[in-house]
Protein backbone atom coordinates (compact mmCIF):
# COMPACT_ATOMS: atom_id res chain seq x y z
CA UNK A 1 0.00 0.00 0.00
CA UNK A 2 1.20 3.50 -0.83
CA UNK A 3 0.24 6.32 1.53
CA UNK A 4 -0.93 9.74 0.34
CA UNK A 5 1.13 12.33 2.23
CA UNK A 6 -0.37 15.50 0.76
CA UNK A 7 -3.28 16.56 -1.41
CA UNK A 8 -4.43 19.82 -2.97
CA UNK A 9 -6.90 20.91 -5.64
CA UNK A 10 -5.38 23.05 -8.38
CA UNK A 11 -8.84 23.93 -9.69
CA UNK A 12 -12.33 22.47 -9.45
CA UNK A 13 -11.49 19.36 -11.44
CA UNK A 14 -7.71 18.96 -11.16
CA UNK A 15 -6.05 17.48 -8.09
CA UNK A 16 -2.44 16.92 -7.05
CA UNK A 17 -1.40 14.23 -4.60
CA UNK A 18 1.99 13.28 -3.22
CA UNK A 19 2.50 9.56 -2.62
CA UNK A 20 5.16 7.90 -0.50
CA UNK A 21 6.92 5.58 -2.94
CA UNK A 22 10.68 5.73 -2.23
CA UNK A 23 11.74 3.12 -4.79
CA UNK A 24 9.93 5.01 -7.55
CA UNK A 25 11.25 8.38 -6.38
CA UNK A 26 14.81 7.04 -6.38
CA UNK A 27 14.84 6.60 -10.18
CA UNK A 28 12.15 8.97 -11.44
CA UNK A 29 12.92 11.42 -14.25
CA UNK A 30 10.98 14.07 -16.16
CA UNK A 31 8.72 12.64 -18.86
CA UNK A 32 8.14 9.29 -17.18
CA UNK A 33 4.92 7.96 -15.71
CA UNK A 34 3.56 5.58 -13.09
CA UNK A 35 0.66 3.14 -13.11
CA UNK A 36 -1.63 3.00 -10.11
CA UNK A 37 -4.71 1.16 -8.91
CA UNK A 38 -6.86 2.95 -6.36
CA UNK A 39 -7.98 -0.34 -4.78
CA UNK A 40 -7.71 -4.07 -5.38
CA UNK A 41 -10.70 -4.00 -7.75
CA UNK A 42 -9.64 -0.84 -9.56
CA UNK A 43 -8.44 -0.47 -13.12
CA UNK A 44 -4.84 0.35 -13.96
CA UNK A 45 -4.39 4.01 -14.87
CA UNK A 46 -1.16 5.65 -16.10
CA UNK A 47 -0.36 9.11 -14.71
CA UNK A 48 2.64 11.27 -15.50
CA UNK A 49 5.14 11.99 -12.76
CA UNK A 50 4.59 15.67 -12.02
CA UNK A 51 7.38 15.89 -9.47
CA UNK A 52 9.51 13.87 -7.10
CA UNK A 53 11.55 14.26 -3.93
CA UNK A 54 14.25 11.62 -3.62
CA UNK A 55 15.07 12.59 -0.02
CA UNK A 56 11.46 12.32 1.16
CA UNK A 57 10.74 9.36 -1.11
CA UNK A 58 7.65 10.95 -2.62
CA UNK A 59 6.13 11.16 -6.08
CA UNK A 60 3.66 13.85 -7.14
CA UNK A 61 0.94 13.12 -9.67
CA UNK A 62 -1.63 15.53 -11.04
CA UNK A 63 -4.89 14.26 -12.49
CA UNK A 64 -8.12 15.60 -13.89
CA UNK A 65 -11.34 13.98 -12.77
CA UNK A 66 -12.72 12.65 -16.03
CA UNK A 67 -13.76 9.06 -15.32
CA UNK A 68 -14.51 6.38 -12.78
CA UNK A 69 -10.99 5.77 -11.49
CA UNK A 70 -10.02 9.43 -11.14
CA UNK A 71 -13.31 10.05 -9.30
CA UNK A 72 -12.34 7.35 -6.79
CA UNK A 73 -8.82 8.76 -6.51
CA UNK A 74 -10.19 12.25 -5.88
CA UNK A 75 -12.14 10.95 -2.88
CA UNK A 76 -9.02 9.65 -1.10
CA UNK A 77 -7.45 11.87 1.54
CA UNK A 78 -4.11 12.33 3.28
CA UNK A 79 -3.16 9.16 5.22
CA UNK A 80 -5.29 7.02 2.89
CA UNK A 81 -3.41 4.48 0.80
CA UNK A 82 -3.38 3.47 -2.85
CA UNK A 83 -3.33 -0.25 -3.60
CA UNK A 84 -0.68 -0.24 -6.36
CA UNK A 85 1.81 2.38 -7.52
CA UNK A 86 4.34 1.14 -10.10
CA UNK A 87 7.13 2.97 -11.90
CA UNK A 88 8.93 4.86 -13.17
CA UNK A 89 7.86 3.74 -16.63
CA UNK A 90 8.40 5.10 -20.12
CA UNK A 91 11.37 6.89 -21.61
CA UNK A 92 12.54 10.04 -19.87
CA UNK A 93 12.70 13.37 -21.68
CA UNK A 94 15.92 13.65 -23.67
CA UNK A 95 17.92 16.64 -22.47
CA UNK A 96 21.13 17.48 -24.27
CA UNK A 97 22.98 20.72 -24.93
CA UNK A 98 19.96 22.77 -25.94
CA UNK A 99 20.53 26.47 -25.27
CA UNK A 100 16.94 27.60 -25.77
CA UNK A 101 13.70 25.63 -25.69
CA UNK A 102 10.02 26.49 -25.62
CA UNK A 103 7.71 24.29 -23.59
CA UNK A 104 4.05 24.56 -24.59
CA UNK A 105 1.39 23.15 -22.29
CA UNK A 106 -2.35 22.98 -22.75
CA UNK A 107 -4.89 22.43 -19.97
CA UNK A 108 -4.07 19.57 -17.64
CA UNK A 109 -1.18 18.78 -20.01
CA UNK A 110 0.64 21.52 -18.10
CA UNK A 111 1.06 18.97 -15.32
CA UNK A 112 3.25 16.99 -17.71
CA UNK A 113 4.93 20.09 -19.13
CA UNK A 114 6.02 21.39 -15.74
CA UNK A 115 8.60 18.69 -14.83
CA UNK A 116 9.94 18.87 -18.40
CA UNK A 117 10.43 22.64 -18.18
CA UNK A 118 12.02 22.22 -14.77
CA UNK A 119 14.47 19.58 -16.01
CA UNK A 120 15.65 21.80 -18.88
CA UNK A 121 15.87 24.85 -16.63
CA UNK A 122 17.96 23.00 -14.05
CA UNK A 123 20.23 21.86 -16.87
CA UNK A 124 21.06 25.50 -17.65
CA UNK A 125 18.77 25.88 -20.67
CA UNK A 126 16.97 29.15 -21.38
CA UNK A 127 13.32 28.09 -21.08
CA UNK A 128 10.25 29.85 -22.43
CA UNK A 129 6.90 28.48 -21.30
CA UNK A 130 3.50 29.03 -22.90
CA UNK A 131 0.55 27.62 -20.98
CA UNK A 132 -2.97 27.67 -22.36
CA UNK A 133 -6.38 27.19 -20.74
CA UNK A 134 -10.06 27.64 -21.53
CA UNK A 135 -10.49 30.42 -18.97
CA UNK A 136 -9.15 31.80 -15.70
CA UNK A 137 -10.90 29.12 -13.65
CA UNK A 138 -8.76 26.37 -15.16
CA UNK A 139 -5.32 27.98 -14.83
CA UNK A 140 -2.88 25.76 -12.92
CA UNK A 141 0.81 25.80 -11.91
CA UNK A 142 1.43 29.44 -12.84
CA UNK A 143 3.83 30.15 -9.96
CA UNK A 144 5.60 26.83 -10.47
CA UNK A 145 6.22 27.59 -14.15
CA UNK A 146 7.50 31.08 -13.37
CA UNK A 147 10.09 29.55 -11.06
CA UNK A 148 11.50 27.28 -13.78
CA UNK A 149 11.42 29.54 -16.83
CA UNK A 150 13.08 32.64 -18.19
CA UNK A 151 9.93 33.74 -19.98
CA UNK A 152 6.39 32.74 -19.04
CA UNK A 153 3.23 33.44 -21.03
CA UNK A 154 -0.28 32.41 -20.04
CA UNK A 155 -3.16 32.47 -22.51
CA UNK A 156 -6.86 31.76 -22.20
CA UNK A 157 -9.39 31.13 -24.94
CA UNK A 158 -11.73 33.84 -23.70
CA UNK A 159 -9.11 36.34 -22.53
CA UNK A 160 -10.26 36.15 -18.90
CA UNK A 161 -6.64 35.75 -17.80
CA UNK A 162 -3.32 36.48 -19.46
CA UNK A 163 -3.36 36.96 -23.21
CA UNK A 164 -6.39 36.05 -25.30
CA UNK A 165 -6.04 33.22 -27.78
CA UNK A 166 -4.59 29.75 -28.07
CA UNK A 167 -0.98 28.76 -27.44
CA UNK A 168 -0.04 29.10 -31.10
CA UNK A 169 -0.69 32.86 -31.05
CA UNK A 170 2.20 33.93 -28.79
CA UNK A 171 4.41 31.15 -30.15
CA UNK A 172 4.04 32.39 -33.71
CA UNK A 173 4.56 35.99 -32.59
CA UNK A 174 7.89 35.03 -31.08
CA UNK A 175 8.95 33.06 -34.15
CA UNK A 176 7.86 35.83 -36.52
CA UNK A 177 9.89 38.35 -34.53
CA UNK A 178 13.04 36.30 -35.09
CA UNK A 179 13.07 34.27 -31.87
CA UNK A 180 14.52 30.83 -32.37
CA UNK A 181 14.58 27.66 -30.31
CA UNK A 182 16.68 24.53 -30.44
CA UNK A 183 13.55 22.56 -29.63
CA UNK A 184 9.84 23.00 -28.97
CA UNK A 185 8.08 20.60 -26.61
CA UNK A 186 4.27 20.47 -26.81
CA UNK A 187 2.12 18.65 -24.28
CA UNK A 188 -1.66 18.83 -24.10
CA UNK A 189 -4.75 18.06 -26.18
CA UNK A 190 -4.00 16.18 -29.39
CA UNK A 191 -5.33 18.95 -31.62
CA UNK A 192 -3.12 21.49 -29.80
CA UNK A 193 -0.02 19.34 -30.30
CA UNK A 194 -0.92 18.93 -33.96
CA UNK A 195 -0.94 22.67 -34.66
CA UNK A 196 2.12 23.41 -32.54
CA UNK A 197 3.95 20.75 -34.55
CA UNK A 198 2.81 22.32 -37.83
CA UNK A 199 4.05 25.70 -36.63
CA UNK A 200 7.40 24.22 -35.63
CA UNK A 201 7.70 22.58 -39.03
CA UNK A 202 6.97 25.91 -40.73
CA UNK A 203 9.95 27.46 -38.94
CA UNK A 204 12.14 24.37 -39.27
CA UNK A 205 12.38 23.73 -35.51
CA UNK A 206 12.42 20.22 -34.00
CA UNK A 207 9.23 19.52 -32.05
CA UNK A 208 8.62 16.86 -29.43
CA UNK A 209 5.11 15.86 -28.34
CA UNK A 210 4.03 13.74 -25.38
CA UNK A 211 1.42 11.04 -25.91
CA UNK A 212 0.70 10.45 -22.23
CA UNK A 213 -2.95 11.52 -22.68
CA UNK A 214 -3.76 8.53 -24.93
CA UNK A 215 -2.28 5.82 -22.71
CA UNK A 216 -4.66 3.32 -21.11
CA UNK A 217 -3.00 0.13 -19.87
CA UNK A 218 0.58 1.40 -19.82
CA UNK A 219 2.23 -1.89 -20.83
CA UNK A 220 1.62 -2.14 -24.57
CA UNK A 221 -0.78 -5.08 -24.21
CA UNK A 222 -4.10 -3.31 -24.81
CA UNK A 223 -3.03 -1.46 -27.95
CA UNK A 224 -5.11 1.55 -26.97
CA UNK A 225 -2.18 3.96 -27.26
CA UNK A 226 -0.97 2.87 -30.67
CA UNK A 227 -0.19 5.60 -33.14
CA UNK A 228 1.54 5.99 -36.47
CA UNK A 229 4.92 7.73 -36.42
CA UNK A 230 6.83 8.13 -39.67
CA UNK A 231 4.63 5.46 -41.23
CA UNK A 232 5.31 2.90 -38.49
CA UNK A 233 3.04 1.71 -35.68
CA UNK A 234 4.28 2.76 -32.24
CA UNK A 235 2.92 2.44 -28.71
CA UNK A 236 3.02 5.51 -26.49
CA UNK A 237 3.59 3.57 -23.28
CA UNK A 238 6.59 1.51 -24.38
CA UNK A 239 8.06 3.43 -27.34
CA UNK A 240 7.38 6.86 -25.86
CA UNK A 241 5.65 8.67 -24.42
CA UNK A 242 7.53 11.38 -26.34
CA UNK A 243 7.74 11.38 -30.14
CA UNK A 244 8.83 13.59 -33.02
CA UNK A 245 5.75 15.74 -33.55
CA UNK A 246 6.62 16.30 -37.20
CA UNK A 247 6.26 12.56 -37.88
CA UNK A 248 3.05 11.78 -35.94
CA UNK A 249 -0.15 11.07 -37.89
CA UNK A 250 -2.39 13.33 -35.82
CA UNK A 251 -5.50 12.95 -38.01
CA UNK A 252 -5.54 9.19 -37.48
CA UNK A 253 -4.93 9.70 -33.78
CA UNK A 254 -7.77 12.20 -33.39
CA UNK A 255 -10.22 9.79 -35.01
CA UNK A 256 -9.22 6.89 -32.79
CA UNK A 257 -9.12 8.94 -29.61
CA UNK A 258 -12.80 9.84 -29.91
CA UNK A 259 -13.90 6.20 -29.85
CA UNK A 260 -13.94 5.77 -26.07
CA UNK A 261 -15.74 8.92 -24.97
CA UNK A 262 -19.22 7.45 -24.48
CA UNK A 263 -17.95 4.43 -22.52
CA UNK A 264 -15.92 6.65 -20.17
CA UNK A 265 -18.86 8.97 -19.56
CA UNK A 266 -21.06 5.99 -18.66
CA UNK A 267 -18.46 4.54 -16.25
CA UNK A 268 -18.00 7.94 -14.62
CA UNK A 269 -21.76 8.34 -14.06
CA UNK A 270 -22.07 4.87 -12.52
CA UNK A 271 -19.13 5.51 -10.16
CA UNK A 272 -20.56 8.85 -8.99
CA UNK A 273 -23.92 7.20 -8.25
CA UNK A 274 -22.19 4.46 -6.25
CA UNK A 275 -20.09 6.90 -4.22
CA UNK A 276 -23.16 9.02 -3.45
CA UNK A 277 -25.04 5.98 -2.18
CA UNK A 278 -22.11 4.99 0.04
CA UNK A 279 -22.01 8.52 1.50
CA UNK A 280 -25.71 8.47 2.43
Amino acid sequence: MYKIVSKRFLNSSVCEISVYAPLVAKKAKAGQFIILRVDDNGERIPLTIAGFDRDKGTINVIFQVVGASTEKLKNLNVEDSISDFVGPLGNATEIGNEKKVCVVGGGVGCAIAYPVAKAFYENGTNVSVISGFRNKEFVILEDEFKNVSNNFICVTDDGSYGEKGNVCVPLEKMLESGESFDKIIAIGPIVMMKFVSKLAEKYNIPCIVSMNPIMIDGTGMCGGCRLTVDGKVKFACIDGPEFDGLKVDFDELLTRNNMYGEFERHAYKETCNLLNKEAE
